[in-house]
């Protein structure tokens, strides 16, 4: 299998074996049983599921764009785009198919590795690593970076990544490997956070990498005195409100890793474009060319999430106002009856699913970036961890990728859901032992209980 050179993942209940290293904040007394602490357990339980899942899948998989990754699809969505009567005819049978037969995605295009998965993975396998220190998952994590080293762009300077199929766009075709900074901070992310347990000199020099292209080969647009948008990619026009939010997040942080004032003075501009273009509401459109003006779950936690991490880095008054505001936005326009997340506040057109697990697990990243801050969030993020654990868990271990009108979008996209549950999951799993909350029982060899 692709991912058999990584050698064999133990469970997550192994790697909290306290004969080799107890979780840290945790003891080998069995503490009183709380909510917290039963929801912990069965978020390892779930995890060592997954790991074994992902073992056993491999690391490539099919995605929510892979009607539309090949020749077919792609010629459709291009017609789409350029002619609406007629595009809407040609799109028709595959929205169809998204929307009833969702396996069909097979007849469209083949299984991709994904580098933004990949480096979630990397992210996912590190924070069990801080919890636990098990040597085994700083190695899968190890591996997953490996993997991002092969599959950087090619015919770049710099390390840079971005989609391993042409994306069909409003503005035209996106070559594959075409680098995008909405994908490379999470992998500027993922080393960052490998450098931080290993101090290995190469991630360092990759991080050096990273920073320079997206400085340099993602260009500026002045927008106000204070402010500059920028590219999505090294060869597109600015204006996307998250492109802006993520490139601001890897210039502040690698401002401060590598010294750099310069990096500094530029992801203050882009700063200051994000918020300038926030609305009176609190919300964020997804780009300001007043025609992509919807309002969707995933795209306002990446600038949330972006800006949570800014303020922790800069302490910027100007970012903790707008996350009041779009804290505010958030919670009342983003959730459904239920209080889980829905996918848009205000829609651009027809969707054939009712709730996903990439929202899922977006909401329940920015809760854990923002919580503390912002107690309203608490709530939020055991609420959607509960309906995650309890409906959307395949018994394969996997998880389900969208809820749809009817019935349920159950092919497993390491892009679109997976990669991005499992690192929340390992991320709430981490801060939750690391404040002594996770029941572990020293009847039970110091596993997480799954009592």
């Amino acid at each position: 299998m692709e991912n058999a050179q990584a050698g064999k993942v133990i469970s997550v209940e192994e790697r909290f074996d306290p004969s080799r290293r107890a979780p840290v904040g945790a003891s080998n007394d069995r503490l009183p049983p709380t909510e917290d602490s039963e929801l912990s357990n069965k978020v390892a339980s779930i995890l060592t599921r997954f790991t074994r899942w992902l073992d056993f899948y491999v690391e490539t998989s099919w995605d929510h764009q892979s009607f539309f990754a090949g020749p077919v699809g792609g010629k459709a969505k291009a017609l789409y785009y350029r002619h609406g009567t007629i595009g809407t005819a040609a799109v028709a049978p595959i929205i169809l198919c998204e929307a009833f037969l969702p396996w069909t995605r097979r007849f469209f295009h083949h299984r991709i590795r994904f580098p933004i998965a990949d480096a979630h993975y990397a992210m996912g396998f590190l924070f069990l690593h801080q919890a636990s220190g098990k040597s085994s998952c700083l190695e899968k994590a190890s591996h997953f970076l490996d993997e991002l080293k092969k599959s950087r762009a090619p015919g770049f300077e710099e390390y840079c990544w971005g989609y391993p199929f042409d994306w069909v766009t409003r503005g035209g075709v996106m070559k594959k490997d075409t680098p995008l900074i909405t994908t490379i901070p999470y992998v500027y992310e993922a080393f960052l956070q490998g450098f931080k347990a290993t101090q290995r000199d190469e991630w360092k020099q990759v991080l050096a990498s990273i920073a320079h292209h997206a400085r340099f080969e993602i260009k500026d647009f002045e927008t106000s005195p204070a402010a500059s948008s920028c590219s999505y990619s090294p060869f597109d026009g600015g204006g996307v409100i998250n492109a802006a939010a993520y490139r601001a997040f890897l210039l502040f942080s690698a401002s401060q890793s590598f010294s750099n004032d310069d990096y500094r003075k530029t992801a203050e501009r882009n700063l200051n474009f994000v918020l300038e273009a926030q609305n009176p509401d609190g919300s964020w459109y997804y780009a300001v060319d007043g025609v992509r003006d919807f309002v969707d779950h995933f795209h306002t936690c990446f600038v949330m999430k972006s800006l949570g991490k800014i303020y922790t880095v800069t302490g910027d008054e100007g970012c903790y106002s707008a996350l009041a505001k779009g804290t505010e936005y958030y919670l009342k326009n983003l959730f459904d009856e239920e209080g889980l997340p829905k996918p848009f506040s205000k829609a651009p057109r027809l969707t054939v699913y009712k709730r996903e697990l990439y929202d899922c697990a977006e909401c329940i990243n920015l809760g854990l970036v923002l919580r503390k801050s912002f107690p309203g969030f608490e709530k939020t993020v055991v609420r959607v961890i509960k309906e995650v654990t309890s409906n959307w868990v395949k018994p394969d271990g996997s998880f389900r990728s969208r809820r749809l009108h009817l019935g349920w979008d159950n092919v497993p996209m390491h892009r679109w859901g997976q990669s991005q549950m499992f690192r929340s999951l390992a991320y709430y799993l981490s801060e939750q032992l690391a404040g002594n909350v996770c029941q572990v029982d020293a009847s039970n060899n110091g596993h997480p209980s799954s009592n």
